[in-house]
């Protein structure tokens, strides 16, 4: 017997036993990749239109249109860190958008892609926005969970009619005497 056979197997640690905790949130890989790639281009349509906001003289086109600039720079860094390859904490920051919830991760993006709208309501606002918004939709279904099958949910909706049955026939029952 070898030194290595005659050693038992340890459990890893809880650590080194999820690699990321963005694993067990139930999403799939491609739509964990779907929720990237919307964010990646929700990032260029808020930045493309937020540059086309800015051309103008209204204060709060203006304003709206640095806020979705600033948009599409915290969707390339959450989503996408590697578009930010220079900026020496884009890493760290990715890393702590991929612990949060994909409900967080939902609010966040949807609140950040309405406040533009609600500074000014134009088109240009409006469909820079549009993908952004999606974006945190994608990641509000996600929180969501997987659909259940039919059988489970008839098997559910079957155990408690039988429960609703003998509570009322129990609660008759107790009635009569």
């Amino acid at each position: 017997m070898s030194s290595q056979e005659a050693q038992p197997t340890t459990a890893p640690s809880p650590a080194a036993a999820s690699s990321s905790p963005s694993d067990d949130d139930g999403m799939t890989w491609w739509y964990r990749w779907l929720c990237r790639l919307a964010g990646v281009i929700g990032g260029m349509s808020c930045a493309i239109a937020g540059l086309f906001n800015c051309m103008t003289v209204y204060p709060l086109n203006i304003a709206a249109g640095v806020w979705m600039m600033l948009n599409a720079f915290v969707l390339f860094l959450c989503e996408a860190p590697f578009c930010c390859q220079f900026i020496e904490f884009a890493n760290v920051v990715s890393a702590r958008a991929d612990r949060l919830r994909p409900w967080q991760k939902g609010a966040f993006y949807c609140g950040m892609a309405v406040f533009p709208v609600f500074l000014s309501l134009t088109l240009t606002t409006f469909l820079g926005n549009a993908i952004a918004f999606a974006t945190g939709v994608l990641y509000g279904l996600a929180a969501l969970g997987k659909k259940g099958d039919a059988i489970s949910y008839a098997r559910m909706q079957q155990q408690r009619k039988q429960t609703d049955e003998e509570k009322l026939t129990g609660g008759l029952e107790g009635q009569a005497v």
